[in-house]
């Protein structure tokens, strides 16, 4: 327990200001639907073929444009990619709202690359990725510590007094009862950036190979883009094979002989974005090839409702609220944890630092 212990309070040390960040940015990004303010957001979504490819043709006419994030029930606009991290924010009729030059621009834009990349790209993730198997470590060991203590419980949203005793009696009573959402949050969050951690997440579900190639991007290769593709007749074809789907994302190919991509959403899927993909050609338009989300292995489709969990998407206002408090208890539980473990440490841990440097001098 002693190891359990130190092993605890230095993981804190070290990485709980990472995981409070993450907790204070992901609880705002919970909400982001609500304070981007931009006219038409709560615009009702008007998800017709008609309506949807008649804003394509348009938007996708822009110079630069490289895709678009289709408006959803939650979100009334579309988003409009450009070259350079520039965009656009358009109505559904296709009429352009608001521009930016880059991400630092919109709030919720550096805000979600804060989250996912902590502005580093592929490194911030793997940052990302060890603080939340050590978030993982954090709570579980927090846990079986916790029972030593159980018969003093005592739950406050902020502690009695900022003494060290009174923060720490405070962090594990409000860690435990916090544990479950935590637990959620870390977990669907981290199996988002390692996929191997994932796989182990969904093994209940099905094989770890067949659900590691179920999620794996077929290649396709065509032509190069044409120089005005036919955006409307690809979009027929899509709506023809998924009906009840909505359009989500459409992307241009990043070089000569990549497809055309079109991501949908199917009803009974939880990922906002879908898993539902159809690829053209993007000389010709023809479709290359598709994938139904809801034939996808279960494995695969377990892994799919990670990020709806993870973000809120599905459980409407009721789970929304509940990962709120993990979000601000992660924020709370991590700052606390510092300020501790580096500016509260008890004299005789100093003591004991002071003479280990004057030691080796």
């Amino acid at each position: 327990m002693k190891l359990l212990d130190t092993l605890h309070r230095w993981t804190g040390g070290l990485i709980g200001l990472v995981l409070a960040l993450l907790g204070l940015s992901g609880t705002i990004l919970l909400y982001e639907h609500l304070w981007i303010g931009v006219p038409g957001t709560g615009d009702p979504l008007r998800g017709d073929l008609a309506t949807v490819t008649a804003a394509t043709e348009k938007l996708m006419a822009a110079q630069g444009a490289q895709g678009i994030i289709y408006a959803d029930e939650r979100f009334g606009l579309h988003q409009l990619r450009l070259a350079e991290g520039a965009g656009a924010y358009a109505s559904q009729s296709g009429e352009i709202v608001t521009r930016w030059a880059s991400q630092w621009e919109r709030p919720e834009l550096w805000l979600f690359d804060f989250h996912h990349h902590l502005f580093a790209g592929d490194n911030g993730e793997w940052v990302i990725g060890v603080a939340g198997l050590a978030g993982l470590f954090f709570a579980i060991s927090g846990v079986i510590l916790w029972w030593r203590t159980r018969r003093t419980f005592q739950l406050r949203l902020w502690p009695k007094r900022m003494s060290r005793p009174s923060v720490l009696m405070h962090h594990r009573d409000l860690g435990i009862v916090a544990a479950p959402l935590l637990l959620i949050s870390i977990v669907t969050g981290t199996m988002m950036i390692f996929r191997p951690f994932a796989l182990g997440v969904v093994a209940p579900f099905g094989s770890p190979a067949e659900t590691a190639k179920a999620l794996d991007l077929p290649k396709y290769m065509g032509g190069p883009l044409a120089e005005k593709p036919d955006y409307t007749a690809m979009l027929t074809k899509a709506h023809r094979r998924f009906p009840d789907a909505e359009f989500r994302i459409l992307s241009l190919p990043r070089k000569d002989g990549d497809p055309i991509s079109l991501r949908m959403k199917q009803p009974a899927e939880w990922l906002p974005n879908g898993r539902t993909t159809l690829w053209f050609d993007a000389a010709t338009g023809d479709v290359l090839g598709a994938r139904d989300a809801l034939a996808m292995p279960p494995g695969a489709q377990a892994f799919n409702m990670a990020f709806p969990l993870h973000a809120s998407r599905v459980g409407g206002w009721a789970w929304r609220s509940l990962l709120t408090v993990s979000g601000l208890s992660l924020t709370l539980l991590g700052s606390l944890a510092v300020w501790t473990f580096w500016f509260r440490r008890p004299k005789t841990a100093k003591r004991a630092a002071k003479k280990t440097a004057l030691a080796s001098a």
